[in-house]
């Protein structure tokens, strides 16, 4: 017996004889795949802008858009982060904020001013997978859902993407009975997102459309949502992005939320 031949058969046995082993081993392969998708999609570089030009179509073909720069910084290296988005256009959302504070094991904290008003609102967890600004993107879009909320299957593997299947560990939270997530095998950024509802169709498609490489970071710049329900999409290009700007902590805070740190958002 040739030793490519025995190693091979011990790898056998042992799946045979230890199923539950080779299910933890399985378990932590997927939770690795998981672990660089979450960092490669939202943790890049310490800190990071980006301006944004969304458009929203509807079903008639209508659209509507928004212009606004995104500002994020890492307070723990894959761990709590928090996001500053600054609307510049049209006038009717000009000024307005969105904030939020991304937890790790529990709800995000988020906020929205509201200029018009001078009105600061928080937004409640039950609302994190609301339109945002009238768009096909969830506030939960722009923060990330938390890798802790679900949990992590491998469904297939091809010669391109990991597909995983994650089912919520709260189902009565969200919409959603699972979603697919295909993440590129060499980037390990999440490339394409179905989601399905409690009756299993499909109703929910998000799409990377195109990444470049910036600063040494695979970086998604054009990206797509489907709202399959209603035949409504939206498209947001990310332009201007930049990484490791040594952006300060204090900008993230309710006191920024009236006075816009207008250096980092030009």
């Amino acid at each position: 017996m040739t030793a490519k031949f025995s190693s091979g058969l011990l790898v056998l046995i042992a799946t045979l004889a230890f199923p539950a082993l080779a299910g933890a081993a399985e378990d932590a392969a997927v939770a690795e795949i998981v672990r660089k998708s979450n960092r490669a999609a939202y943790y890049a570089g310490k800190d990071g802008r980006s301006e944004v030009a969304m458009t929203i179509v509807d079903s008639q073909g209508r659209t509507t858009s928004r212009n606004f720069a995104i500002l994020r910084l890492d307070v723990e290296d894959g761990g709590k982060q928090k996001f500053y988005v600054y609307f510049h256009k049209p006038a009717d959302v000009r000024n307005t904020v969105f904030m939020a504070w991304k937890n790790v094991g529990k709800d995000d904290d988020r906020w929205l001013y509201l200029p018009a008003l001078d009105l600061v609102k928080r937004i409640a967890a039950s609302d994190k997978r609301s339109s945002f600004v009238g768009s096909n993107f969830f506030y939960e879009d722009v923060s990330g859902r938390g890798v802790e909320e679900d949990d992590h299957s491998l469904a297939e593997t091809t010669d391109k993407h990991f597909v995983l299947k994650n089912v919520p560990k709260r189902p009565g939270d969200v919409e959603f009975s699972h979603y697919l997530l295909w993440v590129d095998r060499v980037t390990y950024l999440p490339m394409k997102a179905e989601y399905h509802d409690k009756n299993g169709k499909k109703y929910r498609l998000v799409e990377a459309l195109e990444v470049k490489e910036i600063q040494g970071h695979p970086t998604v710049t054009r990206a797509r949502v489907d709202d399959l329900n209603s035949n409504g999409h939206t498209i947001s290009e990310f332009i201007d992005v930049r990484y490791d700007l040594g952006l300060d902590e204090s900008i993230f805070s309710e006191r920024y939320l009236r006075r816009p740190p207008r250096e980092w958002l030009k």
